[in-house]
């Protein structure tokens, strides 16, 4: 199904109003008090706004908590467990977004190294710094539409390797002084306790609007076919294409603020200026399906099997 019409940029009806924050990426939701009562008519019109913004922003959703997040969740599609390697036991299916074991600062899209990668992420503020700590996400569809046709012709056949074990996730930071931080390093273990690796499309075909987009960021180990060399360089020209100023929205955070994303048309880049602060945020992600290519193949995977990642209960 191919989406036939763009949400106005002011849109109005029933509790639900949107106001458009880019001319690509990016729209603020008002007047919606979320959590697991929203009525269906206001969870589809929320549905569609993010189908065609790729990132929505809600402001003063401070009646939330993790049982609340995970409610309007589930009225959006079905929740993953939080990670699958890092474990919450406060809650399965939540995961902190915590400055003092990581800080993603880089651009990727969630959980790639997997073959069902997430369909949605929906992230809370808890604890923020006082400045700082703003995020970016990219419109990885539009990036695609904006390749010249040679360039496109070129990706539509790559396909490339993404794994846990690969880039911030496996590389030691020993800048710091006295060496390796032990939080970061512990955290780091856990994250590749389990190394998967997947072959995905580096164009997917999005399951519900019919558009192509990108699927690379840092979990990319390599493109299939390339060496090593050819691999970095295709790599960095697309990611520059996805990255582009124009293609991105960025958002300030707030205490109450709720981000929701689709994470099968977007990348998004935690930025770490904040200095040695508290930054904590909560995600909950919602079961995507297998990434499919221009010619109708699916996502392979090569090495470890996260069925249970998917799996709600």
């Amino acid at each position: 199904m191919t989406l036939q019409a763009d949400i106005p940029a002011t849109d109005q009806g029933a509790e639900v109003e949107v106001v458009k924050l880019g001319a690509h990426t990016g729209a603020r939701v008002d007047g919606v008090r979320l959590g697991g009562d929203l009525e269906a008519v206001t969870v589809s019109r929320i549905r569609a706004a993010l189908l065609a913004h790729k990132v929505l922003f809600f402001r003063d959703q401070h009646q939330l908590d993790d049982r609340a997040q995970l409610a309007f969740a589930a009225l959006l599609g079905t929740p993953t467990l939080a990670h699958p390697t890092v474990r919450n036991a406060d809650n399965a299916h939540v995961l902190p977004i915590d400055s003092d074991y990581s800080k993603a600062n880089s651009w990727h899209t969630d959980v790639t190294f997997v073959d069902r990668v997430p369909a949605i992420s929906i992230l809370r503020a808890v604890r923020l710094p006082s400045y700082g700590g703003t995020t970016t996400w990219a419109n990885t569809v539009t990036a695609y539409e904006k390749l010249p046709a040679s360039l496109r012709a070129l990706v539509d056949e790559l396909w490339a390797v993404h794994t846990n074990a690969y880039d911030y996730a496996s590389n030691v930071d020993e800048a710091r002084t006295g060496g390796v931080d032990v939080k970061f390093q512990a955290y780091r273990d856990e994250f590749r306790g389990t190394v998967y690796e997947t072959e995905h499309p580096v164009v997917r075909v999005h399951p519900e609007t019919g558009e192509r987009a990108l699927l690379l960021g840092h979990f990319v180990k390599r493109l299939v076919g390339l060496t090593s060399a050819e691999s970095q360089t295709v790599f960095q020209l697309l990611q520059q294409r996805v990255t582009q100023l124009e293609n991105t929205v960025r958002w300030d955070w707030r205490d109450g603020d709720v981000a929701i994303w689709d994470n099968r048309a977007t990348q998004h880049y935690a930025v770490a200026d904040y200095d040695d602060q508290p930054r904590l945020l909560h995600r909950v992600t919602l079961a995507g399906d297998v990434p499919v290519s221009v010619e109708g193949v699916s996502s392979t995977i090569r090495t470890g099997d996260a069925g249970h990642y998917a799996a709600l209960g």
